[in-house]
């Protein structure tokens, strides 16, 4: 009788199928109209969007997070080389547009080797951290406050070019520069800043001779960059005006005590 019971066929549960919660839906609309409004508002303040083409770009930076972590090796290897050896760069500097829809963009870094990522600043700042904490260990001087100090030192130093070349498109009359553009550029140079501590300590005095080398490859590829902002990015620059020389060979000079104060570690 139960061998019977157990060759017959069992009944099959439906499947369950989720039923959507209407209040996630009201709280989910609303938060996408809070999102959209503090676009609008806000957005200009903190990204910069005087012209057309970056009010058309605010909202997709910001629901588009990933566009500056979209590389690869092959990116990675020929961005490295730019920035370290900015005048064997024979290509153009200027950014590859793209269209989305309707809306007119930039191509992602993948696809452009001049345009502005995060990836590489960020691995260039914790690779600078972690020779940084070599460095105070080979000295005697490791603790968790010296390695906190010198991270506190590199981030200063971070914003600090940021708000240097933020505060130079806002001072030749624009500001329309996405301000993660600027993060990314103004992180850029932690790459030679971390080649310079490494060739430190290997040989103490190598760094006089590669600090010169990676200040002035940063200079010209900084001035490059913000030349190709200026020209082709900014609608309300002055072409015409002299004033740009001047701030970009002093962002140029301002490389060397960056260099400098950062590079010495333990000291």
């Amino acid at each position: 009788m139960y061998n019977n019971l157990d060759n017959q066929p069992r009944l099959q549960r439906p499947p369950l199928v989720p039923q959507p919660d209407p209040f996630s839906n009201v709280f989910y609309g609303a938060g996408s109209g809070l999102i959209r409004d503090g676009l609008g508002a806000y957005g200009e303040r903190f990204l910069g969007s005087s012209s057309e083409f970056m009010q058309s770009n605010i909202s997709w930076y910001f629901s588009n997070p990933q566009y500056y972590f979209q590389v690869n090796n092959q990116y990675v290897r020929n961005k490295l080389k730019v920035i370290l050896f900015p005048f064997l760069h024979r290509g153009h500097w200027t950014r590859i547009t793209d269209h989305v829809g309707t809306r007119l963009s930039y191509k992602p870094p993948i696809y452009d080797i001049n345009a502005p990522d995060l990836y590489i600043p960020l691995m260039a700042f914790g690779t600078y951290v972690v020779l940084a904490g070599f460095t105070l260990g080979l000295h005697g001087k490791f603790s968790p406050e010296a390695l906190s100090m010198q991270v506190s030192r590199g981030l200063f130093g971070w914003a600090f070019e940021v708000m240097l070349l933020k505060g130079l498109m806002y001072y030749l009359g624009s500001s329309e520069s996405p301000l993660l553009d600027m993060v990314a550029y103004g992180g850029y140079p932690f790459v030679g800043i971390s080649l310079g501590v490494l060739v430190r300590l290997v040989w103490s005095y190598a760094l006089y001779f590669v600090m010169p080398l990676g200040c002035i490859s940063m200079g010209i590829f900084l001035v490059k960059t913000m030349k190709r902002v200026l020209f082709t990015e900014m609608r309300t620059y002055d072409r015409h005006s002299s004033r740009q020389h001047y701030l970009l060979l002093f962002i140029a000079m301002i490389q060397f005590p960056l260099f400098y104060w950062l590079c010495k570690i333990g000291a």
